[in-house]
């Protein structure tokens, strides 16, 4: 249809010299004129004006000079790509709707429209989630679709550069969720005073110009995050472990008490409380030893010379003694609820042994 008012589609916003800025739009019904009102979004706020002139690029042939690149047509019809110079288009937004209008009650009605239509595909809320920028609104919505499908929170996701401002929405979540306390660019810049805010607040910024490769990167850097995290976590904890005393190495009765072990499950470090099998506690490992080598872990299989602090061998250990790693109830809990998969058959057999142990002198465990 070519009778009526222009509709299409900003598909570039550039700046030309002589021109300032342009939009190059797709005609896909009616006809567009030099003169005409048209109303098309912007980043801040609904743009209208009027067409100062319609451009068509001049066959390579007919250019005299670099500067001349254009041809000024009085119309277009659909459909048709053409570049349009008007006043205040500073602003307007590469893959909002444009139209052209007759009168008042069009205007009401296309203002509306490309509202709604701009507002269904930008996001602002105040809940925990990514900050996205990208250079289009088109490229807006591919990657919100994406990220919603990968069950990414979205806090922000709009068209244009990556601002302060943005760099203080991601450290707001950051507070609370390193892992979306992130920025997302796509085909954008990092303006000069994000970039310093981000340096200052450590906020990670992924910028791409493929919409997957964004999205892997930060989905990648999700997972070695979450391991890292685990990693760290696991390492925090106190694990289980199941030693017997051998027989015959005695290397020092007490202050501290020196004997040889064999380690039967699980893993030994140093810093540990002791507990034997009736749940008394019998002291503390202070050092691991492996041929005069100073450990700070021993595994299932090794057997080690132990020093014992606050224990009297003859009194509170002996010879062939079964002794445990004592474990806060928390960190049983955790074990149990998060890192399960990381203890092997052996370690998950001591933990279960210890938890009776601590059920029968403590009826207050509620493992």
């Amino acid at each position: 249809m070519t009778e009526g008012p222009a509709r299409g589609s900003v598909l570039e916003v550039t700046e030309e010299t002589g021109l300032g800025t342009t939009v190059n739009v797709i005609i896909y019904d009616g006809t567009l004129r030099q003169g005409d009102s048209v109303i098309l979004g912007g980043r801040d706020e609904i743009i209208t004006t009027k067409i100062r002139a319609l451009l068509l690029p001049k066959p390579l042939d007919e250019m005299k000079d670099p500067r001349d690149k254009f041809t000024s047509v009085n119309e277009v019809t659909a459909a048709a790509g053409v570049k349009v110079a008007a006043p205040n288009l500073e602003g307007a937004l590469a893959g909002s709707p444009l139209y052209a209008t007759l009168d008042e009650k069009d205007t009401e009605d296309y203002l509306r429209q490309v509202a709604d239509e701009i507002g269904r595909l930008r996001i602002s809320t105040d809940k925990i989630g990514i900050v996205l920028k990208t250079d289009t609104l088109g490229s807006l919505e591919a990657i919100t679709a994406e990220l919603k499908k990968s069950d990414v929170s979205i806090r922000l996701a709009d068209v244009g550069d990556i601002s302060r401002r943005d760099v203080i929405e991601a450290e707001s979540v950051r507070q609370k969720d390193e892992i979306l306390g992130v920025i997302l660019g796509f085909n954008v810049r990092l303006l000069s005073d994000a970039k310093e805010e981000a340096q200052n607040k450590a906020i990670k910024i992924f910028q791409q110009n493929i919409i997957y490769h964004l999205i892997d990167d930060y989905l990648i850097w999700v997972k070695e995050e979450r391991t890292r995290k685990v990693e760290e976590a696991f390492e925090d904890l106190v694990l289980p472990c199941k030693i017997k005393i051998l027989p015959g190495y005695i290397f020092r009765r007490s202050r501290p008490a020196i004997v040889g072990v064999e380690i039967l499950g699980g893993r030994l470090r140093t810093r540990v409380r002791l507990i034997d099998r009736k749940g008394r506690e019998v002291g503390q490992v202070s050092q691991i030893q492996d041929r005069g080598e100073s450990l700070t872990e021993a595994i299932a299989g090794m057997q080690v010379a132990v020093s014992i602090r606050g224990s009297i061998v003859g009194r509170h250990i002996h010879e062939d003694d079964l002794l445990y790693v004592q474990i806060p109830e928390e960190h049983v809990r955790v074990l149990l609820r998060r890192f399960e998969q990381e203890l092997d058959p052996r370690e998950m057999e001591t933990l279960q042994e210890l938890i009776e142990i601590m059920r029968g002198e403590n009826a207050f465990w509620g493992i």
